[in-house]
Order: structure tokens, then sequence, then C-alpha cells
């Protein structure tokens, strides 16, 4: 099956206005992500989607195909769609890749179309990893300085989504073993399920927690879990200034995910 990656890419954040050109370990984020998407074996087209020329223009610097969209795109999944719809991209898989996902290893993208060719009854597939007790630790220290930043999910014994949340669920109480797993914040779509989400309104329990996928969830939609292993690397995005420094503290840690220019 054919596949596209989409890179919604805003630059009038309200908590990080002009985040996709930020400089992260000497390349812009935007490029970082793009850098990523192009490495993912199964995909045949990378597009940026943003609603400002600005992005556009530092976008065709390095070669990148982007296309605008407009500024009332209420989250990265309806700039996905519309900017599929803008290219009239025919691809049957697509997916949605956060411009702040600079530490998204590429493996996880072909995981995500991998699931969705193999299974024809999901709409959705997303990524999620088990977070052991030191990761645990970290993940809610972490909270406590950015407490948005972070999203876990819990699905069944079939891997089909059942909530997520800015919270730490299942809460760890009673069962202390009871494992913890983080969400990573992209979005692999068959092209009629793309279609279906851009076509619900904004749901309750999306609007509560600030997150995009639960409209999916509320309207009945099959999302997959798929869990991944991120073979020694560290997880993390860029939702707030204060990230930079902790992402750019990860590459040097443990290097660059994908080669390019510096």
């Amino acid at each position: 099956m054919s596949a596209a990656i989409i890179i919604p890419a805003r630059y009038g954040s309200s908590r990080f206005p002009g985040k996709p050109l930020q400089m992260i370990a000497g390349m812009s984020m935007l490029e970082r992500v793009w850098r990523i998407a192009r490495a993912a074996r199964f995909c045949s087209r990378v597009v940026i989607a943003s609603e400002d020329e600005r992005v556009l223009a530092h976008a065709a610097g390095f070669g990148a195909e982007a296309v605008l969209t407009s500024g009332s795109c209420r989250n990265g999944t309806e700039r996905v769609h519309e900017a599929a719809a803008t290219l009239g991209l025919e691809a049957e898989i697509i997916i949605g890749l956060q411009g702040d996902a600079v530490l998204t290893p590429p493996w996880v993208l072909d995981a995500l179309i991998d699931a969705l060719e193999t299974d024809p009854d999901i709409d959705m597939a997303t990524p999620a990893i088990r977070l052991d007790a030191r990761a645990l630790g970290d993940f809610i220290a972490h909270k406590q300085i950015s407490p948005t930043s972070g999203t876990t999910v819990v699905f069944d014994r079939n891997a089909n989504a059942l909530y997520f949340s800015k919270s730490v669920i299942p809460f760890p109480g009673r069962d202390a073993a009871a494992p913890v797993h983080r969400h990573i914040g992209l979005y692999g779509f068959r092209r009629a399920g793309l279609d279906k989400y851009a076509r619900a309104a904004p749901t309750p329990l999306e609007r509560a927690e600030g997150l995009e996928q639960l409209r999916a969830l509320e309207n009945g939609m099959r999302i997959r879990i798929v869990l991944i292993d991120y073979q020694g690397r560290t997880h993390a995005s860029v939702d707030t200034r204060e990230d930079v420094a902790l992402v750019e503290a990860l590459i040097a840690a443990e290097g660059e995910l994908v080669a390019g220019r510096r």
C-alpha cells in the first residue's frame, strides 16, 4: 500500500510562537523532523504543512516539499487532512508526524505503516512505549516542570486504545506493577479514517484533555496501539521552550538519529 508522511508545523503556537524554526543543536526543529520522515523505509512522499509562509520558505531552503494550509485548523490532524486534500494525495496510508517530534526514530513510522497494512479493520495506528520504573520516575518528575508535556494511554487485550490522558494512567495505586505506557503523539490513518476524523466536530473529552486523538475514540474509531522498542534511545518532543535544553542534552548524549548537515 502507498504511504505518505505529512508534517503539520504550526508557526503561530500560543505557547511557543515560531516553534518550527527553533534551532536544536545546530539545525532547525523542522528540518530535523523532515529528515526523520525521509529516513522511513516504507514511505514514498514527505510533505510539510503550515499556515505560515515563513515556514514554507524555510522548508524550501533545505529542499522540502511544503503546502500552505489555513489558520483555522484546530489541531495537527486537521492540518494533515487539509494538506492531503489540497495536494490530491492518493496514498492509502497517511502518517501525521508532528513538527516537534525531533527524537522519533524512523522505524516508529515504519511500524505504524506496517500495522495499518496488516489489519484492515483499524482506522488509525499510534505508537506507545512501556515505561520501566526509572523512566516512569523521570516522566513524573518532568511533569512537575512541564505539566502539559507527556501523555499516557491504556488499551485492551487486542491493543486497541481505551483512553489517553495527560494524567498518569493507570493510577499507580494498589497495583504498583501495573504497566504505564507513554503515548507517542503521531498518528497513522487509513485515508477513510482520516476523512472520518476531519468530518467530526471537537468532542468533550478532546477539549478537556487537549488531546486530538480523543475525538476519534469518542466517535467510535478503532485506534491500534503499536508498542515500540526505542532501541536504547530516549523519547522526547518539544512542547515548550523549556524542553529545548532537554532535547539538546539527549542528542549530545545519544547522538543524532539521522545523519545530516550541521
